[in-house]
């Protein structure tokens, strides 16, 4: 990871997608959405694993 780069939150990720944040909520809990990752209480995202999940998709 870069260093300008920054995980993405739950919000980030749905303005991404162009779902609702409780979609987001719902991939993780029924493990179909990209990998999230718990940093404390906050659930965040690497773009790069954002970015593979999109292609696995298709």
């Amino acid at each position: 990871m870069r260093k300008n780069d920054r995980l993405w939150s739950v919000d980030d990720l749905a303005d991404f997608l162009g779902v609702p944040a409780g979609t987001i909520y719902q991939w993780r809990t029924r493990r179909t959405g990209p990998p999230g990752r718990k940093i404390g209480r906050h659930l965040k995202y690497l773009p790069e694993d954002v970015y593979a999940w999109v292609r696995e998709q298709s």
